[in-house]
C-alpha cells in the first residue's frame, strides 16, 4: 500500500470514529439531561475537556498564546462555534427528540450557503437552490407529523435547534480565516471560552442539584467530556489532514444519520418511514450544499 493509499485509509478510518463519537453523544446527552439542567451539563463536561484539550496542545509543544489581534475573532468564533451550536443544541435537547434536534442541527451547510450570497457575494446556482427545496422538504416531513400543531415547549426546541445551526453557520462564513495558532490550542481555547460562559450561566440560573446525579449519568458525563469534545477533535484533526475537506464534510452527515439510529435503540425514539424520508431530504440537500465548499 502506498502513502496515498495509506493516509486515505487512516483518514477514514478517523472520519469513522470521529462520527460515530459524535452522533452517540446525542442520545447520551439526552440521558444526562434527566438528571442534570442542559448549560451546566454541557458546560462542565466542555471545560474539563477544554482543560484535557490545552494539556495535549502543550504536551505536543504547541503554544497557547494568543495574539492580540485574533482575540476578537476567538471571541466570535467560541459564542458561534461553541456557546450557541453546544448552548442552543444541548438546551433544545430539552423539547424536542434526538432525530429532529440532530437533523435541525445539521442543516447549518444550507444556512452557510445562504448566508456567502450577501457576505461574500457568492450566488446561488441551481444546486444551491435545488439543496434549500430538499433541506426545507426534509424539516417539513420531520417536524409535520402533527398537522405542524406545537406545543410551545416543541417550539422553543425547534427555534433553539435552528438557531444553533444559523448562528455556527454565520459564523463559518464571518470567520473563514483560520486563527494564526495550532488547530488543538483554536479548539481548547474556543471551548474552554464558550464553555465556561454555559458553565456560569447554569450555576447562576438553573440552580443544578450536584447530588442527582447516578453512575448512568455519570457515564454520560464522562463519554460527553472524553469522546466528542476530546478523542474525536484529534480524529477530525487527522481526518482533515489526510482527506478532502468536502470528503470530510460529506462524511460528517453520517452523524445524525448514527445519532437518530441510536437514538431509536437507546432512547426508543420513533424510527419509521417518515423519519427515514425527511433524513434522506434533509442530508440530500445539506450534501448538494457541500459541494460548494
Amino acid at each position: 500500500m502506498d502513502t496515498t493509499q495509506r493516509d486515505r485509509t487512516v483518514g477514514f478510518l478517523c472520519l469513522v470514529v470521529t462520527a460515530f463519537g459524535w452522533a452517540l453523544n446525542w442520545p447520551l446527552m439526552k440521558l444526562l439531561l434527566q438528571q442534570w439542567p442542559p448549560l451546566f451539563a454541557r458546560g462542565l463536561a466542555g471545560t474539563c475537556a477544554a482543560a484535557i484539550l490545552g494539556t495535549l496542545a502543550l504536551a505536543r509543544g504547541q503554544s497557547l498564546a494568543v495574539p492580540r489581534e485574533a482575540i476578537p475573532r476567538l471571541l466570535f468564533a467560541s459564542f458561534t462555534n461553541v456557546f450557541a451550536w453546544m448552548g442552543f443544541g444541548t438546551i433544545a435537547m430539552k423539547f424536542v427528540t434526538v432525530g429532529e434536534g440532530a437533523l435541525l442541527a445539521y442543516t447549518m451547510p444550507i444556512w452557510a450557503m445562504l448566508f456567502a450570497w450577501p457576505v461574500l457575494h457568492s450566488r446561488p446556482t441551481l444546486r444551491d437552490l435545488a439543496a434549500l427545496v430538499l433541506g426545507v422538504a426534509g424539516v417539513a416531513l420531520l417536524l409535520g407529523g402533527n398537522g405542524f400543531a406545537f406545543s410551545a415547549d416543541k417550539l422553543t426546541g425547534i427555534a433553539l435547534a435552528l438557531a444553533c445551526a444559523i448562528l455556527f453557520a454565520l459564523g463559518n462564513v464571518l470567520n473563514r480565516k483560520p486563527l494564526p495558532m495550532p488547530p488543538l490550542a483554536v479548539v481548547a481555547w474556543q471551548v474552554g471560552i464558550g464553555c465556561l460562559v454555559m458553565l456560569l450561566l447554569g450555576i447562576l440560573f438553573e440552580h443544578p442539584n450536584y447530588a442527582a446525579i447516578t453512575p448512568l449519568g455519570l457515564g454520560c458525563f464522562a463519554y460527553m467530556t472524553l469522546m466528542p469534545m476530546g478523542i474525536c477533535y484529534l480524529t477530525w484533526f487527522e481526518t482533515l489532514r489526510r482527506l478532502p475537506p468536502t470528503s470530510a464534510s460529506t462524511g460528517m452527515l453520517l452523524v445524525p444519520v448514527i445519532g437518530v439510529v441510536s437514538a431509536a435503540i437507546i432512547l426508543g425514539e420513533p424510527l419509521g418511514l417518515r423519519e427515514i424520508g425527511a433524513m434522506a431530504l434533509t442530508l440530500g440537500g445539506v450534501t448538494l450544499a457541500l459541494q460548494r465548499a
